[in-house]
């Protein structure tokens, strides 16, 4: 296992499901980690929860759709802690619906937090990790490569950050910065009980079955790995990667199973 002492973690999103389990597992490893993300009291109560185990942890109020948010917040930790080794866009959610039944705003929206929440992301951390020749990672999915029915938002908010990690990998390897494209398939966390307004409700299903959803910790350890490795992709879970590996080379049999499963009736209301 990687040692990653006097290594400093930056992760937006860490108040609750991947990103909350990726802060414990970097500060596992040995790293110190600064927690953003708007719920204040959950980043307060993981800090403490890191603090306990002998790691620094500096918790920031940060809305990655705020302009300015992360600039003052990647300031703060260089302020604190005078590097940024892991810079971790993980904040999103996800609209789901029908195309006619979403409007232009849902759709806004989505890429405000997925795709230009990660481009702030970018443009706060990149000169601290050219200093630290450090990584960057980009939270996708298995949805940056194929898109279900009712997903259309959240699906084009994947592939685009799919196609600017690609972009950028090459652009910041110059600098000594590897960037990882993380895209994990169904993992155990609150994406799911988010709703379109980008709000968490407990009261809300899962809808993806238990057996079908894998451990928070097991994939968030294979995530930092991969992170810690510079890979240039990871895809987490067994079946996000055969979902990816059919859908490049045979993406007719992924449109048959949908189709057979009923996943194009699932969360459409009636007319």
């Amino acid at each position: 296992m990687a040692k990653l002492e006097g290594k400093v973690a930056f992760i937006t999103g860490a108040s609750s499901g991947i990103g909350a389990a990726m802060a414990r597992e970097f500060a596992r490893r040995g790293a110190d980690v600064v927690l953003l993300a708007r719920r204040w009291e959950r980043l307060e109560a993981l800090a403490l929860e890191i603090r306990a185990r002998g790691r620094r942890a500096l918790c920031l109020r940060c809305d990655v759709t705020v302009d300015g948010d992360l600039e003052a917040a990647a300031a703060r930790t260089l302020e604190e802690f005078g590097r940024i080794d892991f810079a971790v866009a993980n904040a999103g959610f996800g609209v789901a619906g029908a195309v006619h039944k979403l409007s232009l705003e849902d759709y806004r929206r989505q890429f405000e937090t997925n795709v230009f929440g990660v481009l702030r992301t970018v443009h706060a951390t990149r000169d601290a990790l050219i200093a630290s020749r450090g990584s960057l990672a980009i939270l996708g999915s298995v949805m940056s490569y194929l898109t279900l029915p009712v997903s259309s938002p959240y699906a084009m908010s994947k592939h685009a950050v799919r196609a600017l990690a690609g972009w950028l990998r090459g652009e910041m390897a110059r600098h000594g910065v590897a960037v990882t494209l993380i895209a994990p398939g169904f993992v155990d966390s609150e994406i799911r009980q988010v709703d379109n307004l980008g709000l968490y409700k407990e009261s809300n299903r899962d809808p993806v079955p238990a057996w079908l959803s894998v451990d928070t910790d097991k994939a968030t350890a294979a995530i930092v790995t991969s992170i810690i490795k510079r890979k240039r992709v990871a895809v987490i879970t067994g079946h996000g990667k055969v979902l990816v590996f059919l859908e490049r080379h045979a993406p007719w049999l992924v449109a048959f199973l949908v189709k057979i499963a009923g996943v194009d009736k699932r969360n459409q209301k009636p007319e």
